[in-house]
């Protein structure tokens, strides 16, 4: 039987699913990104099964994630979306997502690509975190208040240091995972396969 961090509830089989083969995962496809980052903005003050459980329905509503396609969408759209049980129908929210994809565009134009300017905030290596018991997950980190304080200058909205730091821990930026857990040393070794910073510069 495997051992899994101690934040997861396994009884529930699409959280363990995330778990497994998603959390921590180092991401450098901007879409995916986008689509992290987009679904840490809409947990904001919610739990994240919450919103794992509406991914489906978040990828339809929001085009499967296109930055290009949600940078356009209009006021239209956030009426519609606001009729949409499928989703957090959170008006500042919704609005947030599409006006999130306009600056993550900025964003790439800038550096590259959104990955690269995520990645540069932890030198394109993953921080390892000595993770024992529950005490030691970090909620913000001084990595976390920098990214989200220049996101918050480049025009982001609901994404401050915690939400931050949740999709630091989503994307792979940081190893989390328990020491005991079984996904902890595959990651590590994953990661240094892959020489994200020859990837990304």
């Amino acid at each position: 039987m495997c051992t899994r961090c101690l934040w997861l509830d396994a009884s529930k089989p699409d959280y363990v699913a995330y778990h497994d083969e998603e959390w921590g995962v180092p991401i450098w496809n901007d879409n995916k990104l986008f689509e992290f980052i987009t679904l840490e903005s809409a947990q904001a003050g919610l739990s994240w099964y919450t919103i794992l459980k509406k991914r489906t329905h978040y990828r339809a509503a929001f085009k499967g994630f296109d930055v290009e396609a949600v940078a356009k969408m209009t006021e239209t759209d956030v009426e519609q979306l606001m009729d949409n049980p499928g989703i957090i129908r959170n008006r500042a929210k919704i609005k947030a997502t599409i006006n999130n994809a306009q600056r993550f565009i900025a964003v790439q134009q800038e550096y590259g690509s959104f990955a690269k300017y995520q990645w540069s905030y932890v030198d394109f290596e993953p921080i390892i975190n000595d993770i024992r018991g529950r005490e030691d997950y970090p909620a913000t980190t001084e990595i976390s208040e920098r990214f989200a304080k220049d996101l918050k200058k480049r025009g982001f909205k609901f994404l401050g240091p915690t939400t931050v730091y949740a999709h630091m821990q989503a994307s792979g930026m940081v190893n989390d995972h328990d020491n005991d857990c079984f996904r902890k040393n595959p990651l590590i070794e994953h990661a240094k396969s892959l020489d994200l910073r020859s990837l990304l510069n």
